[in-house]
């Protein structure tokens, strides 16, 4: 939905100027059936579970609906897109337990800053591109203090998983987890600092252990039989 929906701008992004969409090799009734098929058979999934689950997926289309449009209505779109992608957590937690509580509704919070954090960062690869066709992004709005604004982003989302940490009753392990984190976060800041495309996009993809890290600091004392893994039946 987002190929479809930045058709007509990707060929001036020098990051997306070669998305099938952009250059033709797919079809816009192409991708819309792609886009009909792959929704249907998620809805198909979601019926397999309990009535919240299926209303709360059915607001977070909306959410993924409207995402791809936002950079043209809003200065943050960055924000929307941390609501739909952290949106798996409410629905995880009203799939096992049928009810999504503080933790959950918390945990939801943390995972939107972190969107925002590495989208911001994939933003501001963009950010030239952007500024000359007239898109919006948080690159745009945060300007010289990007850096500033991600470093107190990163220092939040830390803060908040350790209180994730402390409402789940986590183990040591996971707050060294969190150690490392830091550490990755740091070096990020180290990539972004010329704010050259390269190296915002290198930032960008370092989340990716981030999250690896995260996953293996929920996961890992539940399978070695540890404490701390009330948050692992929700995975």
């Amino acid at each position: 939905m987002n190929d479809l929906a930045d058709r007509n701008i990707d060929p001036h992004v020098a990051r997306t100027c070669m998305r099938p969409l952009a250059v033709g090799t797919v079809s816009v009734k192409a991708a819309l059936c792609l886009a009909t098929i792959l929704c249907s058979m998620s809805f198909i999934l979601v019926l397999f579970c309990n009535i919240l689950t299926i209303e709360l997926a059915m607001l977070g289309i909306v959410w993924t609906l409207f995402y791809p449009f936002m950079k043209r209505w809003i200065a943050m779109p960055q924000a929307v897109l941390g609501i739909a992608f952290a949106w798996g957590v409410p629905m995880a937690f009203a799939a096992v337990e049928n009810h999504v509580s503080f933790a959950g509704w918390f945990l939801f919070l943390a995972v939107m800053v972190w969107v925002v954090i590495y989208d911001t960062m994939y933003a501001m690869v963009d950010r030239d591109d952007d500024l000359r066709i007239g898109v919006q992004s948080s690159a745009i709005l945060f300007g010289r203090w990007d850096r500033f604004v991600l470093g107190c982003l990163q220092i939040l989302f830390l803060l908040m998983l350790c209180v994730v940490g402390w409402l789940f009753a986590s183990s040591l392990f996971y707050y060294i987890a969190l150690i490392f984190c830091a550490a990755l976060f740091i070096y990020q800041q180290w990539l972004v600092q010329s704010r050259e495309r390269d190296q915002c996009f290198a930032a960008f993809l370092n989340n990716h252990w981030v999250g690896l890290i995260i996953f293996i600091a929920i996961a890992l004392p539940s399978l070695i039989g540890g404490e701390g893994s009330a948050i692992v039946s929700l995975i």
